[in-house]
């Protein structure tokens, strides 16, 4: 059992760390590529490649979602396995970088989303006063986003060394430890 909980973990949180940096330096500039640009025209490109982006970026946060649950159950079956309460200094970087996943998806993207619909006018009655005000916002917002995605790699690469990592102190205490 010892050995399939840390499979478990050691898969998840090197699933969840080599997702974010894939998505981080690979699918996340493909919307923006050159060839996405040739692809979609010069016309289109500028408001289809965002839109494009905020499809891979729902669909990433989803997957940050489900590992970050693996990651709490992962952590709920130790404890019930050893029968020790997970390390508080853990524990808290863990439920962190769960909360910061679901600020990301669940109100970070849907303001981007948003303002990306302002900032290129999809609706007729947007003026441009509205477009160039959505456009500041909406870069500024999507600085903090690229900030935090840098500050949840970190802390998935320590989350993953934890989890490659583990302390081991014996389940049952030797009876060494009572001589005295």
């Amino acid at each position: 059992m010892i050995g399939f909980l840390r499979f478990v973990g050691l898969m998840n949180a090197a699933i969840w760390f080599g997702a974010a940096i894939f998505f981080t330096l690979g699918v996340g500039a493909a919307p923006f590529s050159p060839e996405m640009k040739e692809l979609l025209g010069p016309k289109n490109a500028p408001y289809f490649s965002g839109a494009i982006a905020q499809i891979f970026v729902t669909r990433y946060f989803h997957l940050q979602l489900a590992c970050g649950v693996v990651a709490l159950l992962h952590v709920l079956a130790e404890w019930i396995y050893f029968g020790r309460t997970p390390q508080k200094r853990w524990l808290g970087p863990l439920i962190a970088l769960v909360i910061t996943g679901l600020v990301g998806g669940y109100w970070l993207q849907p303001k981007l989303k948003e303002l990306h619909r302002i900032k290129y006018g999809v609706e007729m009655r947007t003026s441009q006063a509205q477009r160039e005000a959505a456009d500041h916002s909406f870069r500024a917002w999507h600085g903090a986003s690229q900030a935090i995605n840098l500050l949840m790699l970190g802390g998935l690469a320590v989350y993953l060394w934890r989890v490659a990592n583990p302390a081991d102190p014996a389940r049952f205490v030797s009876t060494a430890k009572f001589r005295g």
